[in-house]
C-alpha cells in the first residue's frame, strides 16, 4: 500500500504569490503578499465595489491559472514523491478550468495520480472519498477542519493570510523543502517498511 496525499494547487503547488501581479494590473495598485493578511482578496482591496473583484476574476482566472508560477521546490519534490506516494491533487478551482489546469500540469511536467477540481473550498468529502493520509494546504480553515474531521496530519504552507493558531495535527512549513523534511521524518521509514514487505 503506497500512501496517497491529498494535495491543493493555489498558493500550495502554485506560489502564493500568483494573483498579485494581475491583480496591481487590474486595480492599479501596489499590493505584496505582506499586504494580503486575509485569504478573502478583497479585504486588500476595500475601495472596490461589491462584486467588482470576482466579476474580474472569473473572466481572468484562465489567464492566471496558466500563467501561474511553481512554488520553489514543488516540481522536484513532488516528482520525487511520485515513486513513493500517490498523488491526489483536490483544489477549489472549478471544471470550467480544467483544461487549463491539465495543460499547466503538463507545461510544467509535475507528477500527479489524480487531479479533481471540486469549485469549492469545502473539501472533507473529496479528501475523505479518496483516503488521503496526508493534506497539502495554504488555506488555514480547510487546514484545521481537513485535519480534525478525518484525523489526518495537514501541512499548512505558511503565509501571511493563514496566521491563525493551529492544531498540533496541522503542521505549519515555510517552504517545500521543510515539508519534504517533515514526510521523510513521518512517512519515508514507514514506507520503506511497507515496501519491504510487499
Amino acid at each position: 500500500m503506497r500512501y496517497r496525499f491529498g494535495i491543493d494547487i493555489d498558493g500550495t503547488v502554485t506560489s502564493p504569490t500568483s494573483l498579485i501581479p494581475h491583480i496591481n494590473k487590474q486595480f492599479n495598485s501596489e499590493l505584496t503578499l505582506d499586504d494580503i493578511k486575509e485569504y478573502d482578496l478583497t479585504s486588500a482591496l476595500p475601495h472596490l465595489e461589491p462584486g467588482e473583484f470576482y466579476s474580474w476574476f472569473r473572466e481572468a482566472e484562465s489567464t492566471i491559472y496558466a500563467s501561474s508560477p511553481v512554488s520553489e521546490n514543488a516540481k522536484s519534490i513532488l516528482n520525487q514523491w511520485k515513486e513513493q506516494y500517490e498523488l491526489f491533487y483536490i483544489s477549489a478551482r472549478g471544471e470550467n478550468v480544467m483544461d487549463i489546469t491539465f495543460e499547466w500540469f503538463k507545461k510544467h511536467a509535475i507528477a500527479y495520480d489524480h487531479i479533481e477540481l471540486i469549485g469549492t473550498h469545502k473539501k472533507i468529502e473529496t479528501a475523505k472519498r479518496h483516503n488521503v493520509d496526508l493534506f497539502f494546504e495554504d488555506k488555514h480553515d480547510n487546514a484545521v477542519e481537513i485535519s480534525e474531521e478525518l484525523d489526518i496530519p495537514v501541512i499548512l504552507f505558511n503565509t501571511p493570510y493563514n496566521q491563525d493558531p493551529v492544531p498540533d495535527k496541522v503542521i505549519r512549513v515555510y517552504n517545500w523543502l521543510e515539508a519534504e523534511q517533515w514526510v521523510d521524518k513521518e512517512f519515508g521509514v514507514q514506507s520503506a517498511l511497507t515496501t519491504q514487505n510487499k
